[in-house]
């Protein structure tokens, strides 16, 4: 066994970054009899030198990152600090002076993995990213390595526990969006400013990152059709429950039948309460994976948080530990099929549309001619009402989303559709 120890740099002392410097601390032994060699924590880069760090040796931290990963003498850099600068610019700064990376930034993978690959490449040095997504899951080795020799067709999951939080306290509950919200910020789930997490934001990162890996293919941030389920309501889950069925925040990737494309997006959708995404609770995520000679499998687990993480993190820095004491590196970017990402009018999905309408004969005939007009069939209708006003529950096959949207603008223009009252796509049957 190596006796001189491989020298770690930190950037970033928060919730996970100062997990991942407690595990190196109380785990050394165990790290290093994994890896074949010591690891030491070398130094921490942080904003403030004011903060108390419990465990960790004052003399190692530092507010200047940039010199911290320039010292010629650190073997990996651990990068937890997110956001796009400066994280990219200390990471291309730490290829250049040898060190390999580990990174949770899914913001910043999702946006410029393509770079970071090719500068990691270039020195050939290693970057790995399992902690970017799905927080504890091992989810991107697996998808990268263990699933290397197959061919996955479709990746459909919950990536985000903030959201699922919320969805789940609307479905078993039956609060509305703002008062799930407000228990998840309390309990810590939902940051101040949730925007990232209830619009999508986050969960689109993570879809880029996986459908790049999945597809073989570049996909960026941008490439991700996004909708957030700050609309969801009471009554869509109640609509969702008389179909059997419950509403989660998915991320769907998506090879096209013919392989010549695929799709990425990220929307709120019902599920039937038969497929297992249904009964992921709480702020737990899972992803649910099809390959052609593997089948389907299912990966589950805590999403978030820092020992979560941290445990992603570690794993990794073991790995690429590893890597550098075999003088080799581990898998890069493999974007060899340079497939086109088609629009979401390609997609071809079912809908759930509810319609406020006058209570009157003739009605029905007219919102099905609607659909007709725009090629979508009709699977069933429910209609309710009185005193004038109705509701009609329309579930549609599955159609190209841009006929589908198209039929939704001809009946806003109907005179007897009062309002489209919600509108949701239908998944995983």
């Amino acid at each position: 066994m190596r006796t001189r120890p491989l020298k770690v740099a930190l950037l970033g002392c928060g919730v996970v970054g100062s997990e991942v410097a407690r595990i190196m601390t109380t785990h050394a032994d165990d790290l290093t009899a994994r890896i074949g060699a010591p690891v030491e924590l070398a130094g921490v880069a942080v904003r403030r030198l004011s903060k108390a760090r419990e465990g960790i040796d004052p003399a190692l931290v530092t507010t200047d990152a940039t010199a911290l990963v320039k010292r010629g003498d650190i073997d990996v850099v651990i990068e937890v600090i997110g956001g796009i600068e400066p994280a990219r610019t200390l990471i291309t700064t730490a290829f250049e002076h040898g060190a390999s990376v580990v990174s949770a930034n899914k913001a910043l993978l999702a946006q410029d993995g393509a770079a970071l690959h090719a500068a990691a490449e270039q020195h050939g040095l290693d970057l790995y990213y399992e902690a970017a997504v799905a927080g504890a899951i091992p989810l991107v080795r697996p998808m990268r390595e263990s699933l290397a020799g197959d061919k996955i067709n479709r990746v459909m999951g919950i990536v985000n526990g903030t959201t699922n939080f919320i969805l789940d306290k609307m479905d078993s509950t039956g609060a509305g969006y703002q008062e799930a919200l407000d228990e998840a910020t309390a309990l810590g789930y939902a940051e101040a400013d949730p925007t990232a997490d209830v619009e999508g934001y986050d969960a689109a990162a993570k879809a880029a990152i996986l459908a790049g890996i999945a597809f073989h293919t570049r996909v960026r941030l941008d490439d991700v059709y996004r909708e957030g389920m700050t609309e969801v309501s009471a009554a869509d889950f109640a609509s969702a429950k008389r179909m059997g069925c419950t509403i989660k925040l998915l991320a769907i990737l998506e090879r096209a039948a013919d392989g010549a494309s695929v799709t990425a997006r990220v929307h709120p959708a019902m599920i039937p309460l038969s497929h297992p995404l249904s009964s992921v609770r709480e702020a737990y995520n899972a992803v649910f994976v099809e390959a052609e000679a593997a089948g389907r499998l299912m990966f589950y687990g805590p999403g978030a948080g820092g020992s979560p993480t941290a445990s992603a993190v570690l794993g990794d820095l073991v790995a690429v530990c590893r890597n550098k004491l075999a003088e080799a590196t581990g898998p890069g970017e493999s974007a060899y099929t340079q497939l086109p990402v088609s629009p979401m009018g390609d997609v071809v999905t079912r809908y759930h549309i509810s319609l406020d309408v006058a209570d009157k004969p003739g009605v029905l005939a007219q919102v099905a001619t609607t659909f007709a007009e725009h090629g979508v069939s009709i699977d069933t209708v429910r209609q309710q009402g009185k005193d004038g006003e109705a509701s009609l529950v329309v579930v549609t096959h599955r159609a190209p989303d841009a006929a589908l949207s198209g039929t939704v603008e001809a009946l806003r223009k109907l005179d007897t559709v009062r309002g489209v009252a919600s509108i949701m796509r239908v998944e995983g049957e």
